[in-house]
């Protein structure tokens, strides 16, 4: 009884996403133990389950950066004044969110060093030192590291003072080389996210305004959540030879004449943790995909306390983790209810509950967590069944997603009924656009929604820009975003 209790306590504690949606995504975040706050505000510690579902994105991305053939590297922590200050419009667009070191021990240093909001600046100056010649190019780097920005509002992985994430940096012989570069990576990341997080995207690029501050061109992946806001998933940045330039990165070219490299940067982060907990979770807590699930199936036995019960679950466990799948088994003393509840809060893929009489009968139930739905198999089939409903679980929470998507992408023709339909439904407005600033300004300030971006597949919905009425000439996503 006092665990069923705990289990009751557990569950309410979750608000429900319809009544307050930014409730519900702290509660998720706490209570599967993912975060918790640090005493310095605005940071969090990552707890091991959050940092386990971290370091599975890690290492799938890490695998597919290692394929096109680029290198981790690391970069230091803290970056002089004066470097950083070399490239005008990087730091005016970091200047309000950074933080600076001004003591050394007990001494105060003759320049202030700014802890890295980004690393351009330091591969930069790395290049300028190392690279020579044509034939030393292109070279391509990857960072796994934290960066620091002095945000004013945080929330656990969307928007903190401290975050966790890898900046690919590349320098190319070419622009061709670069841009090559940047739109590669902009798919690696589109596939990661629907591949891997089952996160349908729309890529796009970015307009002037919303680009990355010192880049030519910024192009990025938007995912819808559940709540219909949208969310920035990655981005990648063209950077031409603007930043060679401001750092004197050289190199001799095949004219055996100095030439500057063009430049790309590319970056993920923890943040995609927060996309899977608003694209797939529930009032019940997290629904993890497969592949970055810590736990892949957990195992229930079910009457434990009767002879063999315990013997049995944890052969079934061992064997699937022998085939390669991330098993655990509980074997504690609390309810059975109480169990089910804590990894379907967790959001394990696939409960496999084994009692006597399945034992008896051959058998064992595997439960999936993004629909409910009760399999019984035979102990025969476990490793292949397993695999199957591991890649059914993706696909539902994929097509669940997608559903969310597609059904809340608004065509509109006026700025009136851009913001009629964001105020109503929320979501992606799409409407045909000028190209100018000020009509981009305009929909901020009246229909509060900024761009999301161009989206790669255009589409002819009118003729004129429905801000201004000056001739369209680009279709344009608008929306609240996280």
């Amino acid at each position: 009884m006092a665990n069923d209790k705990k289990m009751d306590k557990k569950v309410e504690q979750i608000t429900d996403m319809e009544v307050d949606f930014a409730q519900w995504y702290t509660d998720i975040c706490r209570k599967a133990e993912l975060v918790e706050y640090a005493s310095v505000k605005g940071f969090t510690i990552l707890r091991p389950y959050g940092y386990a579902i971290w370091e599975n994105m890690q290492r799938i991305l890490d695998g597919e950066f290692k394929k096109t053939s680029h290198e981790n590297v690391a970069m230091p922590v803290l970056i002089p004044e004066s470097l950083l200050k070399k490239e005008g419009e990087l730091v005016n667009g970091f200047a309000p969110e950074v933080a600076w070191v001004t003591m050394g021990g007990s001494e105060k240093l003759e320049e202030r060093l700014a802890f890295r909001p980004t690393s351009e600046t330091m591969f930069c100056d790395h290049w300028s030192r190392v690279l020579h010649s044509y034939r030393e190019l292109p070279m391509l780097y990857n960072q796994w590291c934290s960066v620091i920005r002095w945000e004013k509002t945080t929330r656990p992985f969307l928007r903190s003072r401290e975050f966790w994430w890898q900046e690919g940096h590349t320098i190319h012989e070419t622009a061709e080389e670069a841009q090559a570069e940047t739109e590669q990576q902009l798919q690696c990341y589109a596939d990661f996210y629907e591949n891997v997080l089952a996160i349908p995207v729309i890529p796009g690029r970015k307009t002037d305004k919303e680009k990355f501050a010192g880049a030519e061109a910024t192009y990025t992946v938007e995912c819808m959540m559940k709540d219909h806001k949208a969310l920035q998933g990655a981005t990648s940045h063209y950077f031409g030879d603007k930043f060679s330039r401001a750092y004197n990165v050289t190199f001799a070219g095949r004219d055996n004449k100095l030439q500057y490299p063009f430049q790309t940067s590319w970056g993920s982060t923890t943040r995609m943790i927060g996309a899977v907990i608003m694209a797939h979770g529930d009032n019940n807590g997290l629904a993890l995909p497969p592949k970055i699930a810590p736990i892949q199936v957990i195992v229930v036995p079910v009457a434990q306390h009767k002879p063999g019960v315990i013997e049995g679950a944890t052969a079934l466990k061992d064997r699937l983790l022998a085939a390669g799948v991330r098993a655990k088994i509980d074997v504690s003393d609390n309810s059975l209810g109480w169990k089910c509840a804590e990894y379907e809060m967790k959001g394990v893929p696939l409960r496999l509950e084994m009692g006597p009489r399945d034992m008896e009968n051959n058998q064992c139930v595997l439960v999936r967590r993004d629909n409910g739905e009760k399999a019984v198999i035979s102990v025969d089939e476990l490793e292949a069944k397993v695999q199957e409903l591991l890649e059914a679980v993706h696909n539902g929470l994929y097509e669940k997603a997608k559903k969310n998507l597609d059904e809340h992408i608004y065509e509109a023709h006026s700025l009136a009924e851009a913001k009629e339909l964001q105020e109503k439904n929320g979501g992606f407005i799409k409407t045909m656009w000028c190209g100018d600033e000020a009509c981009e300004v305009k929909m901020k300030e009246e229909g509060g929604m900024s761009s999301r971006c161009l989206p790669f597949h255009q589409e002819h919905i009118d003729d004129v820009c429905p801000i201004c009425g000056r001739k369209a000439v680009k279709t344009i996503l608008w929306g609240v975003a996280y």
